[in-house]
Protein backbone atom coordinates (compact mmCIF):
# COMPACT_ATOMS: atom_id res chain seq x y z
CA UNK A 1 0.00 0.00 0.00
CA UNK A 2 1.45 3.41 -0.94
CA UNK A 3 2.72 5.59 1.89
CA UNK A 4 0.95 8.85 1.07
CA UNK A 5 2.25 12.30 1.96
CA UNK A 6 -0.04 15.31 1.54
CA UNK A 7 1.48 18.34 -0.13
CA UNK A 8 0.62 21.19 2.24
CA UNK A 9 1.75 23.49 -0.55
CA UNK A 10 -1.16 22.54 -2.81
CA UNK A 11 -3.68 20.80 -0.52
CA UNK A 12 -5.70 22.11 2.44
CA UNK A 13 -5.38 25.63 1.09
CA UNK A 14 -8.59 26.47 2.90
CA UNK A 15 -6.27 27.10 5.87
CA UNK A 16 -3.03 29.00 6.37
CA UNK A 17 0.13 26.96 5.95
CA UNK A 18 0.84 26.26 9.62
CA UNK A 19 -2.72 25.00 10.12
CA UNK A 20 -2.55 22.61 7.17
CA UNK A 21 -0.47 20.12 9.17
CA UNK A 22 -3.38 19.51 11.52
CA UNK A 23 -5.77 19.13 8.57
CA UNK A 24 -3.46 16.56 6.96
CA UNK A 25 -3.13 14.57 10.19
CA UNK A 26 -6.89 14.62 10.78
CA UNK A 27 -7.40 13.21 7.27
CA UNK A 28 -5.10 10.31 8.12
CA UNK A 29 -1.98 11.25 6.19
CA UNK A 30 1.15 9.92 7.91
CA UNK A 31 3.39 12.42 6.14
CA UNK A 32 3.52 15.74 4.35
CA UNK A 33 5.52 17.46 1.67
CA UNK A 34 6.41 21.13 2.16
CA UNK A 35 7.75 22.39 -1.14
CA UNK A 36 8.36 25.92 0.16
CA UNK A 37 8.43 26.20 3.96
CA UNK A 38 10.55 29.33 3.95
CA UNK A 39 7.78 31.83 4.65
CA UNK A 40 7.62 30.39 8.17
CA UNK A 41 10.41 29.84 10.67
CA UNK A 42 11.95 26.39 10.78
CA UNK A 43 11.08 26.23 14.48
CA UNK A 44 7.38 26.79 13.76
CA UNK A 45 7.38 24.21 10.98
CA UNK A 46 9.12 21.65 13.19
CA UNK A 47 6.73 22.31 16.08
CA UNK A 48 3.64 21.68 13.94
CA UNK A 49 5.14 18.51 12.51
CA UNK A 50 5.88 17.15 15.98
CA UNK A 51 2.56 18.25 17.47
CA UNK A 52 0.59 16.32 14.87
CA UNK A 53 2.82 13.25 14.67
CA UNK A 54 3.75 13.70 11.02
CA UNK A 55 6.79 12.81 8.96
CA UNK A 56 8.15 15.29 6.44
CA UNK A 57 8.74 13.45 3.18
CA UNK A 58 10.14 16.27 1.05
CA UNK A 59 11.18 19.90 0.82
CA UNK A 60 12.45 21.87 -2.17
CA UNK A 61 15.76 23.68 -2.46
CA UNK A 62 14.91 27.21 -3.57
CA UNK A 63 15.51 29.19 -5.68
CA UNK A 64 15.26 26.66 -8.50
CA UNK A 65 18.62 27.32 -10.14
CA UNK A 66 20.58 24.08 -9.73
CA UNK A 67 21.21 23.83 -13.50
CA UNK A 68 21.63 27.55 -14.19
CA UNK A 69 25.21 28.63 -14.93
CA UNK A 70 26.22 31.71 -12.96
CA UNK A 71 23.77 30.99 -10.12
CA UNK A 72 25.97 28.55 -8.23
CA UNK A 73 26.20 30.82 -5.17
CA UNK A 74 22.41 31.10 -5.04
CA UNK A 75 22.05 27.33 -5.22
CA UNK A 76 24.58 26.83 -2.44
CA UNK A 77 22.90 29.31 -0.12
CA UNK A 78 19.53 27.75 -0.92
CA UNK A 79 20.82 24.29 -0.08
CA UNK A 80 22.29 25.50 3.20
CA UNK A 81 18.95 27.02 4.17
CA UNK A 82 17.04 23.90 3.07
CA UNK A 83 19.31 21.64 5.14
CA UNK A 84 18.64 23.78 8.21
CA UNK A 85 14.88 23.43 7.72
CA UNK A 86 15.24 19.72 6.99
CA UNK A 87 17.24 19.10 10.17
CA UNK A 88 14.67 20.95 12.28
CA UNK A 89 11.69 19.07 10.82
CA UNK A 90 13.32 15.66 10.43
CA UNK A 91 13.06 15.75 6.64
CA UNK A 92 15.37 13.34 4.82
CA UNK A 93 14.77 14.34 1.18
CA UNK A 94 15.40 17.60 -0.67
CA UNK A 95 14.39 18.25 -4.28
CA UNK A 96 17.11 20.22 -6.07
CA UNK A 97 15.01 22.17 -8.58
CA UNK A 98 16.94 22.35 -11.85
CA UNK A 99 15.42 25.56 -13.20
CA UNK A 100 15.63 27.03 -16.67
CA UNK A 101 17.51 25.41 -19.54
CA UNK A 102 18.94 26.23 -22.92
CA UNK A 103 22.46 27.11 -21.83
CA UNK A 104 25.10 24.74 -23.26
CA UNK A 105 26.67 24.32 -19.82
CA UNK A 106 23.40 23.62 -17.99
CA UNK A 107 23.99 19.88 -17.53
CA UNK A 108 27.58 20.33 -16.41
CA UNK A 109 26.47 22.98 -13.92
CA UNK A 110 23.74 20.68 -12.62
CA UNK A 111 26.17 17.78 -12.20
CA UNK A 112 28.73 19.95 -10.41
CA UNK A 113 26.13 21.46 -8.09
CA UNK A 114 24.65 18.06 -7.25
CA UNK A 115 28.09 16.57 -6.61
CA UNK A 116 28.93 19.37 -4.17
CA UNK A 117 25.47 19.22 -2.57
CA UNK A 118 25.60 15.46 -2.05
CA UNK A 119 28.58 15.85 0.27
CA UNK A 120 26.86 18.64 2.22
CA UNK A 121 23.73 16.53 2.66
CA UNK A 122 25.41 13.25 3.56
CA UNK A 123 26.31 14.04 7.20
CA UNK A 124 22.66 14.91 7.86
CA UNK A 125 21.45 11.67 6.28
CA UNK A 126 19.59 13.65 3.61
CA UNK A 127 19.00 12.39 0.07
CA UNK A 128 18.84 14.77 -2.87
CA UNK A 129 16.29 14.34 -5.64
CA UNK A 130 16.08 15.53 -9.24
CA UNK A 131 12.70 15.83 -10.94
CA UNK A 132 11.90 16.07 -14.66
CA UNK A 133 9.08 18.54 -15.33
CA UNK A 134 6.74 18.93 -18.27
CA UNK A 135 7.27 21.81 -20.67
CA UNK A 136 3.58 22.66 -20.95
CA UNK A 137 3.35 23.85 -17.35
CA UNK A 138 7.02 24.79 -17.08
CA UNK A 139 8.18 26.26 -20.40
CA UNK A 140 11.93 26.55 -20.71
CA UNK A 141 12.74 24.07 -17.92
CA UNK A 142 16.01 22.19 -18.30
CA UNK A 143 15.16 18.74 -16.94
CA UNK A 144 12.27 17.22 -18.87
CA UNK A 145 12.70 13.45 -19.19
CA UNK A 146 13.55 10.25 -17.37
CA UNK A 147 16.47 9.24 -19.61
CA UNK A 148 18.00 12.70 -19.22
CA UNK A 149 17.64 12.49 -15.45
CA UNK A 150 19.20 9.03 -15.35
CA UNK A 151 22.18 10.23 -17.37
CA UNK A 152 22.72 13.06 -14.90
CA UNK A 153 22.47 10.71 -11.92
CA UNK A 154 25.06 8.44 -13.50
CA UNK A 155 27.39 11.39 -14.07
CA UNK A 156 27.01 12.48 -10.45
CA UNK A 157 27.56 8.94 -9.21
CA UNK A 158 26.45 9.48 -5.61
CA UNK A 159 24.18 7.06 -3.78
CA UNK A 160 22.32 9.88 -2.03
CA UNK A 161 21.22 11.56 -5.29
CA UNK A 162 18.11 9.93 -6.76
CA UNK A 163 15.16 10.45 -9.10
CA UNK A 164 11.89 12.07 -8.08
CA UNK A 165 9.37 10.55 -10.47
CA UNK A 166 6.21 12.59 -10.90
CA UNK A 167 3.55 10.60 -12.76
CA UNK A 168 1.74 13.78 -13.79
CA UNK A 169 4.75 15.33 -15.51
CA UNK A 170 5.90 12.11 -17.12
CA UNK A 171 2.45 11.21 -18.47
CA UNK A 172 2.51 14.53 -20.34
CA UNK A 173 6.10 14.21 -21.54
CA UNK A 174 6.57 10.48 -22.13
CA UNK A 175 3.66 8.17 -21.31
CA UNK A 176 4.69 4.50 -20.88
CA UNK A 177 4.59 5.06 -17.11
CA UNK A 178 4.66 1.44 -15.94
CA UNK A 179 7.44 0.50 -18.35
CA UNK A 180 9.54 3.50 -17.33
CA UNK A 181 9.06 2.91 -13.61
CA UNK A 182 10.12 -0.72 -13.91
CA UNK A 183 13.25 0.29 -15.84
CA UNK A 184 14.24 2.96 -13.30
CA UNK A 185 12.99 1.75 -9.94
CA UNK A 186 16.58 1.29 -8.80
CA UNK A 187 17.16 5.05 -8.88
CA UNK A 188 13.70 6.30 -7.85
CA UNK A 189 13.61 7.75 -4.36
CA UNK A 190 10.22 9.46 -4.39
CA UNK A 191 6.98 9.45 -6.39
CA UNK A 192 4.42 12.20 -6.86
CA UNK A 193 0.87 11.98 -8.17
CA UNK A 194 -1.65 14.29 -9.79
CA UNK A 195 -4.48 13.84 -12.25
CA UNK A 196 -4.03 14.41 -15.99
CA UNK A 197 -5.39 16.74 -17.21
CA UNK A 198 -5.48 19.62 -14.74
CA UNK A 199 -3.33 18.28 -11.89
CA UNK A 200 -6.43 17.65 -9.78
CA UNK A 201 -7.28 14.55 -7.71
CA UNK A 202 -5.68 11.35 -9.04
CA UNK A 203 -9.06 9.66 -9.29
CA UNK A 204 -10.94 7.73 -11.98
CA UNK A 205 -12.06 10.89 -13.78
CA UNK A 206 -8.60 11.35 -15.31
CA UNK A 207 -6.40 9.33 -17.64
CA UNK A 208 -3.77 7.72 -15.38
CA UNK A 209 -4.60 4.34 -13.84
CA UNK A 210 -3.20 5.04 -10.39
CA UNK A 211 -4.51 1.90 -8.63
CA UNK A 212 -2.54 -0.24 -11.09
CA UNK A 213 0.56 1.91 -10.69
CA UNK A 214 0.33 1.70 -6.90
CA UNK A 215 0.12 -2.10 -7.20
CA UNK A 216 3.14 -2.00 -9.49
CA UNK A 217 5.38 -0.02 -7.15
CA UNK A 218 4.27 -2.19 -4.23
CA UNK A 219 5.23 -5.26 -6.24
CA UNK A 220 8.60 -3.73 -7.04
CA UNK A 221 9.27 -3.34 -3.32
CA UNK A 222 9.22 0.45 -3.20
CA UNK A 223 9.07 1.58 0.44
CA UNK A 224 9.41 5.35 0.03
CA UNK A 225 6.83 8.11 -0.05
CA UNK A 226 4.21 8.92 -2.64
CA UNK A 227 3.61 12.66 -2.55
CA UNK A 228 0.12 13.97 -3.31
CA UNK A 229 1.05 17.15 -5.14
CA UNK A 230 -2.23 18.12 -6.75
CA UNK A 231 -4.75 20.95 -6.69
CA UNK A 232 -8.14 19.85 -5.32
CA UNK A 233 -11.07 20.76 -7.54
CA UNK A 234 -13.05 22.01 -4.55
CA UNK A 235 -12.55 21.22 -0.86
CA UNK A 236 -9.52 19.06 -0.11
CA UNK A 237 -11.28 16.66 2.27
CA UNK A 238 -14.28 16.31 -0.03
CA UNK A 239 -11.96 15.19 -2.82
CA UNK A 240 -10.16 12.45 -0.88
CA UNK A 241 -12.41 9.61 -1.93
CA UNK A 242 -9.69 8.26 -4.24
CA UNK A 243 -7.38 7.78 -1.21
CA UNK A 244 -9.79 5.93 1.10
CA UNK A 245 -8.51 2.47 0.03
CA UNK A 246 -5.08 3.60 1.24
CA UNK A 247 -6.11 4.58 4.77
CA UNK A 248 -7.01 8.24 4.19
CA UNK A 249 -10.28 9.65 5.53
CA UNK A 250 -12.60 11.97 3.66
CA UNK A 251 -14.32 12.03 0.30
CA UNK A 252 -17.38 10.11 -0.74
Amino acid sequence: MPRLAASVETMFREARLLDRFERAAEAGFPGVEIQSPYGETREDIAERVRRHGLSVALMNVLPGVAAVPGREADFRSGLTRALAYARAAGCRQLHCVAGGGGHPDAETTFVENLTWASEQARPAGVRLLVEPLNTRDNPGCFLTGTAQARRILERVGRDNVLLQYDFYHMQIMEGRLAETVKANIDVIGHFQVGGVPGRHEPDRTQEIDYPSLFDLIDGLGFEGWVGCEYRPRAGTVEGLGWARPYGIRGGR
